[in-house]
């Protein structure tokens, strides 16, 4: 038993012998039948291969055995059900491990895989031994994937196929392997034992904002997989990925025991992306002043436009740095300078407007303005298609009235042009 997990922790069911009225012919929940003084069921107290026994005449087409007491669930923790099963006489049944899973008011979790395999029982006298292992996480060799939902179970058995056959059941099994499924329970967890699928299209935030909260001090691997974080999520502890992640624009991943560049690439799979991410989570947390690019050079396809990485903020007025890396311009990028030309009006007395701009809505912010007049780096800092006004840096040198104006709008590495004030 894993006693790291489970220690403390009743698990197996009581003996049949100590009386068969917390044995439910129902899912085990309280007020369900019972098997005590049922005429279907009887405790043999000496069998030739049990010892002690139960007895039982298959009646319905499920017939169910589920123990009434609460087998508690823990996140993280894989339990293996295990009965022992031999046929008597009549019609040969098939048996299989099977569960309640029970939210905390005692209700029914929707949607989950409530039993094993099962097993066929071909010839009389012969000890079957079925199986099964519940746990949070999907791995391979757990028959009932439960997530982190249900609280705890009544497990028993199922006997299937046609009625009339009559079996002998031993004492019900239930014990911890937990540490067939984790590979250094002292010194990681993973954040598929708490209900992550990896799959790219179920949403894993949770399990990942558990994982981290369960970790206390340990490191948190993310297996190989893909991962949808549709919210955000904080890492306290290292963190070590082997999968990728994927997360919309307004979800930020902070790593805060590794936050570096090369961390977020190992999550993201991609260095623009990562960048991305890593700058938002630059922004939006006080204990980093800066991000280590860890002196990679970042191959960068296209303008990376900084405030539409960070969707949440339209401002930022804190100091932090970024360094140690370098921006590289990909030579089939997208870097062609954008030209245009267009009639506007400009009154000293408003000196930060030109109006009636013709196409406004064609101008780029952040374009470079020339005309006759001008002045030297004036810039388009925003514009208001609906009235046909564009708002400038800095006031023009000398072009009172109306003219065409030159906008230019060159492509930078980290365009920094939407922020507001930066």
């Amino acid at each position: 038993m894993n006693k790291a997990i489970t220690d403390g922790l009743l698990l197996t069911p009581a003996a049949f012998a100590q009386g068969l009225d917390v044995y439910s012919s129902g899912d085990g929940t309280a007020g369900s039948d019972t098997y005590a003084n049922a005429i279907n069921a009887a405790f043999i107290p000496a069998d030739q291969d049990f010892g002690g026994a139960l007895e039982l005449i298959k009646t319905q087409s499920t017939q169910k055995l589920r123990y009434m007491g609460q087998t508690p669930l823990l996140p993280g923790c894989y339990l293996r059900i295990t009965a022992r099963v031999k046929a008597i006489s009549g019609n040969l049944p098939s048996v299989r491990i099977a569960g309640y899973p029970a939210l905390g008011n005692g209700s029914r979790a929707g949607g989950l895989v409530e039993a094993g395999p099962a097993v066929t029982l071909t010839s009389y006298g012969e000890v079957v031994e079925v199986s099964a292992i519940v746990g949070s996480g999907l791995r391979g060799g757990v028959d009932m994937v439960w997530g982190n939902a249900p609280v705890y179970g009544h497990f028993g058995l199922d006997l299937t196929g046609q009625n009339g056959g009559v079996v002998r059941i031993d004492d019900l099994q239930i014990e911890d392997v937990t540490g067939v499924f984790l590979r250094d329970m002292l010194a990681q967890v993973d954040v598929r034992d708490y209900g992550a699928v990896g799959d790219g299209s179920t949403d894993d935030t949770a399990a990942f904002v558990a994982a981290n909260a369960d970790a206390q001090g340990r490191s948190v691997l993310i297996p190989r997989g893909t991962y949808l974080l549709n919210g955000d999520v904080t890492f306290d502890a290292p963190t070590r990925f082997e999968g990728t992640v994927i997360m919309p624009a307004s979800a930020i991943l902070l790593l805060r025991r590794n936050f570096d560049l090369p961390n977020y690439i190992e999550a993201f799979g991609n260095e623009e992306i990562a960048f991305r991410k890593a700058f938002q989570a630059l922004l939006n947390n006080a204990d980093h002043e800066s991000l280590d690019l860890g002196g990679r050079k970042v191959n960068v396809t296209g303008p990376i436009d900084m405030q539409a990485a960070t969707p949440e903020r339209s401002s930022y007025a804190t100091r932090r740095v970024i360094r140690n890396g370098q921006f590289e311009a990909a030579t089939n990028g997208d870097w062609d300078t954008v030209t245009m030309t267009s009639q506007a009006s400009y009154s000293p007395s408003d000196a930060r407007k030109l109006t009636n701009v013709v196409n406004v809505a064609n101008v780029p912010v952040g374009a470079l303005i020339t005309g006759n007049g001008v002045g030297r780096e004036i810039y388009v800092r925003a514009k208001n298609v609906a009235t046909q006004e564009i708002t400038l840096n800095a006031p023009l040198y000398d072009a009172a009235g109306t003219q065409n104006f030159t906008f230019t709008r060159f492509q930078y590495l980290l365009d920094f042009s939407n922020y507001s004030q930066l």
